[in-house]
Order: C-alpha cells, then sequence, then structure tokens
C-alpha cells in the first residue's frame, strides 16, 4: 500500500486559483446583472489572495499573508462603497442591467 501524502501539494492550491480567477473573469466578461459583476470582482481577489497565501506558505515567508490581508481591506472597503453604489443606481433607474446603465446622466 503506497503511503499518504502529509498534505495538498502546492499545484492543487495554484490549479484551484487559476480556476476560481478564470470563473471570475468569464462572469465579469459575460454577465449583465450588476450584482453578478461585482461578485465575480470579489472571487478574482479571493483567487488573488489563495494564490498569496500559497505562495507564502511553500517559501515560509509572512509577506504573502500580510499582502493577503491589505487585499481583504481593499476589498471590504470596495464592497461598501460598491454596493452602496448599486443601491443608488437602482434607486435612480429601477433597473441592475449594465446594458441600461450607460451613463451617469438621469
Amino acid at each position: 500500500m503506497p503511503p499518504i501524502p502529509n498534505g495538498v501539494p502546492m499545484s492543487m492550491y495554484l490549479a484551484l486559483s487559476a480556476i476560481l480567477f478564470v470563473i471570475g473573469v468569464a462572469g465579469f466578461i459575460f454577465r449583465r446583472n450588476i450584482i453578478t459583476v461585482f461578485m465575480c470582482i470579489e472571487l478574482m481577489l479571493n483567487a488573488v489572495n489563495l494564490s498569496f497565501v500559497t505562495f507564502a506558505n511553500h517559501h515560509k515567508q509572512v509577506s504573502g499573508h500580510i499582502f493577503t490581508f491589505f487585499v481583504m481591506v481593499v476589498a471590504a472597503a470596495e464592497a461598501a462603497v460598491g454596493l452602496a453604489i448599486i443601491l443608488t443606481v437602482f434607486k435612480n433607474r429601477t433597473t441592475l442591467n449594465i446594458d441600461e446603465v450607460d451613463s451617469l446622466k438621469n
């Protein structure tokens, strides 16, 4: 019977990160709902965070965890401001379709 590996290899984490990032990019490009696009941007940020943490653990460095913390802070600020903008757009236009919200004019 072969020995059981100690942990998940780094390539699996990076593959998962790449898959998450590609799903986020595809959703950003092909979806027309503002909230869906917003969630896809968050998915891409989380994919990058997974890569940072993976490389930090592989190289036994703390810098990847620090970068991940800063990305999470920026994502939280983006979520707060972005959701406020989305709610204002919906209140003024009564739609969340990107094609119908094409200018800043009323």
